[in-house]
């Protein structure tokens, strides 16, 4: 059987959590290949209460990533955290040229633990080249205020006012994550494909241990787009990936706990 060809565009992770660290790992328990092209390398400082370094690498060095793995053929792409309007741009562009029609955004616009964008030029950027060649997006409740224009978001009802917007933006699909930041007794998400809503709920987790939990919900929406599963099945079956992913979360140290990726293979739910 053909090994289908999975490409994250996104940061690594030095504490190896999220970014392409929770990519390949979830790539792999897809029975996916992964490839990568590092965008920007984050590091976390133990003497300053876990605080965040971003470290964006050269537009050159990232091309060569791109032109690297292109060439072998890629099936489906992810992009994750980008740090620049510059890197959004050069992702969008090397999408678009390749002809690349499986196309995951996770717009990561902050790291863990940060409230403010890294780079405010990122959501008019994404808006211009990553949104409209998005199969699926995949925004979190901040992330979708940010692209929809309309703010915070605290109820199922905003979420599909900012869901159809980002739609409007040009994304073919829209997922809006809920997140424990909503006023909701389920964990929920909302699905628009421009003509209904889906509402995807599942068992809210009292658990801190969530690291991770956005990239690897969109590598597995990545992997099953790949595989040939159509967008809502994707969506649905990913869904139940990084909750078993949640629900068995860990401490990593003090500061930080990840989802743990192999859950939903490895352990009997």
């Amino acid at each position: 059987m053909e090994m289908k060809k999975v490409l994250t565009i996104a940061g690594s992770d030095t504490s190896g959590g999220a970014g392409i660290q929770a990519d390949l790992k979830t790539f792999q328990e897809h029975g996916v290949y992964g490839m990568t092209a590092l965008t920007t390398i984050v590091t976390m400082d133990p003497d300053n209460h876990w605080s965040h370094g971003v470290h964006p690498l050269s537009i050159d060095t990232l091309e060569a990533q791109l032109k690297t793995a292109m060439s072998v053929g890629i099936d489906a792409v992810k992009t994750g955290m980008l740090a620049t309007a510059e890197i959004i741009e050069t992702a969008g562009k090397h999408i678009k040229a390749n002809g690349l029609d499986k196309v995951v955004i996770d717009p990561v616009m902050v790291c863990k633990g940060d409230d403010e964008v890294l780079n405010p030029e990122a959501p008019v950027a994404m808006r211009e080249f990553l949104l409209p060649i998005a199969t699926v997006v995949t925004p979190n409740l901040f992330e979708a205020g940010q692209l929809s224009g309309i703010g915070p978001i605290r109820t199922v009802e905003q979420m599909k006012e900012a869901a159809q917007k980002i739609h409007d933006l040009g994304a073919k699909n829209v997922v809006v994550k809920g997140g424990k930041q909503l006023e909701h007794e389920k964990a929920v998400d909302v699905f628009y494909d421009g003509t209904e809503f889906t509402v995807l709920e599942a068992e809210k987790v009292a658990t801190t241990y969530n690291h991770g939990a956005g990239c690897t919900f969109a590598a597995a929406i990545t992997a099953n787009l790949a595989k040939g599963q159509d967008v809502t099945t994707a969506v649905s079956n990913a869904k139940d990936f990084v909750s078993a992913a949640i629900r068995h979360g860990f401490k990593l140290n003090q500061y930080v706990g990840p989802v743990m990726h192999g859950a939903f293979n490895q352990i009997k739910q």
